[in-house]
């Protein structure tokens, strides 16, 4: 258990150093990316219609 949580924190590491290499502009579109997108989820609603074999 503990290689998988050092491996874990290394893929967070390495996350964190390439998210530090993108620029302003780049960090701003993405988080416009995820705020558009949550905004979308939370207005859906799943509507189940049962299926009617004719």
């Amino acid at each position: 258990m503990k290689k998988t949580e050092q491996t874990f924190n290394e893929a967070e590491l390495e996350l964190l150093k390439e998210g530090l290499k993108r620029s302003y502009k780049e960090r701003f579109e993405m988080a416009t990316r995820l705020y558009k997108i949550q905004q979308t989820m939370s207005k859906a609603s799943i509507i189940h219609k049962p299926f009617i074999a004719k």
